[in-house]
């Protein structure tokens, strides 16, 4: 590349939380607009604040799980500014001492996008972060061509920010960011972080310089963006409008943009404001908040992280790293699977198998989330052992599984035999087996000489005779002991 590109990113992602920030009011999504509300959302005069704890607690939770420290004290500002969307015409923040400070966010390989995975350029990658503050969410404004609606049901909800110091260097590496920070998020409970529904929103700082050594450009901050692959594309145009400005020589300004994702553009919208634009100073209505003791209450809420999974489920299950890394990548399909591998006899890689190749295959066909699969893990778990015991075979084991989906509630075994799946007789196998043998001498000699590999062919010769009747493990181990 002709320039080399910064980019730091600001993530504003709702807190999950049954109340908002400082009034009791529910938060909500769908519901009909402007019915969650009350004095204080509304920024009616007289109303006070009220934090709200659980919150409070989640950020914190967020901090610890991205290595955060916090500041012994913590305390709410007002950040002021008119805009119909914070009647208040100020919003409730934490600019001097937020609730965490530092931290980082690893790049976890599988976050990169498909088309990038084999060409990651740091792997391993940990992002630094500035500080997570919480604050009140705004609320939501509808454009239309000669009017704007507002709906203040979103207004007050707690609303963590996330600011990362400028250490991307790609698109890619902030899609894998945004990627790993949603999963992280989900994984400790403290937001749905579904940018469908608004709850993770970005804006990306991108600067451009000639050198490394070079002082960082100017920086344009994009707004309105909406999924992770339209950053992907904003980023991608905006270091390359910027790079054909400079090789103008026009030099850029600190700007706020908007992305427009329909025109595949980014669009100047205001230069852009700095602290002290905001006039910002300390909330008079809420007393600062000392953090060690909630800090007490979080730290045993803090999960084991997803990269922590991977490690031990390589280690302990023997599992590749791709593995792995489906497996964790929601907490409720790894603990699906953990139920799995420690219930059947079936070794961990073939309930491995079955969860990634069976299951998810059966969830996305019926749009079914793992959380409301109604075929339990324990169910799972007896279907591999009756394949691992030789009462049925794999093929039939699949066939088990597909009408469990609609009698979960049966027990497997007793399914398997109203449908027909007895073990097959062993000496008819036997002496299927033998003629396998007998018919194929050139294969036979081959395995003797070494390629056990072929024992495979012998197998499939077996099992199409059988009719899928027989059991492909115990048949092949019946080949071993034959031939070898």
């Amino acid at each position: 590349m002709k320039y080399i590109p910064t980019i730091g990113l600001e993530v504003h992602c709702q807190v999950k939380t049954n109340s908002k920030m400082f009034c009791a009011c529910p938060t909500s999504f769908g519901d009909e607009p402007n019915t969650n509300t009350c004095p204080t959302c509304l920024g009616l005069p007289g109303a006070l604040p009220v934090l709200n704890q659980n919150a409070i607690e989640k950020t914190l939770l967020a901090g610890l799980m991205l290595g955060c420290g916090s500041p012994a004290i913590s305390k709410w500002d007002r950040k002021n500014y008119f805009y119909p969307d914070m009647p208040k015409n100020y919003q409730t923040t934490q600019m001097d001492f937020p609730l965490c400070l530092d931290g980082g966010v690893p790049l976890y390989d599988h976050n990169y996008p498909k088309d990038y995975q084999k060409n990651i350029a740091n792997p391993g990658k940990v992002v630094r972060l500035n500080r997570i503050h919480l604050e009140e969410d705004v609320a939501k404004s509808t454009h239309l061509a000669n009017n704007s609606l507002i709906d203040f049901n979103r207004a007050g909800t707690p609303l963590m920010e996330i600011v990362s110091e400028p250490d991307l260097a790609s698109a890619e590496e902030t899609f894998a960011y945004i990627k790993t920070l949603q999963q992280i998020l989900i994984y400790g409970d403290i937001s749905d972080a579904d940018m469908e529904k608004g709850q993770l929103r970005c804006d990306v700082n991108i600067s451009i310089r000639k050198h490394e050594e070079d002082p960082l450009g100017e920086r344009i901050e994009l707004k309105n963006l909406n999924s992770i692959s339209a950053v992907r594309r904003a980023i991608h145009y905006e270091i390359a409008r910027q790079s054909a400005d400079l090789d103008k020589g026009i030099g850029q300004e600190q700007s706020t943009w908007r992305w427009d994702d329909d025109l595949g553009e980014s669009q100047m919208m205001r230069s852009k404001e700095d602290a002290h634009d905001y006039r910002y100073f300390p909330c008079p209505d809420l007393l600062p908040i000392q953090t060690e003791p909630l800090l007490e209450v979080v730290r045993p809420r803090v999960p084991e992280l997803p990269h922590e999974k991977v490690d031990r489920f390589t280690r302990d299950y023997k599992l590749t790293p791709y593995d792995a890394s489906v497996l964790t990548a929601e907490r409720p399909l790894s603990d699906y699977f953990e139920t799995v591998a420690t219930h059947t006899q079936a070794p961990p890689k073939k309930a491995a198998n079955w969860v990634i190749n069976n299951l998810l295959a059966i969830l996305k066909e019926n749009h079914t989330e793992i959380t409301a699969s109604p075929i339990k893990a324990e169910t799972t778990a007896k279907v591999l052992s009756l394949v691992e015991a030789g009462t049925i075979s794999n093929n039939q084991a699949k066939d088990l599984f597909v009408a469990l989906w609609d009698q979960p509630n049966t027990d497997p075994a007793a399914l398997a035999q109203e449908m027909g799946f007895e073990p097959a007789d062993n000496s008819a196998i036997d002496a299927l087996i033998d003629e396998a043998i007998a018919n194929n001498p050139k294969q036979v000699a081959e395995i003797q000489g070494g390629n056990e590999k072929l024992i495979n062919f012998l197998t499939g010769q077996v099992m199409k005779a059988s009719k899928g009747k027989a059991n492909p493990k115990l048949v092949t181990d019946a080949i071993r002991g034959k031939l070898l």
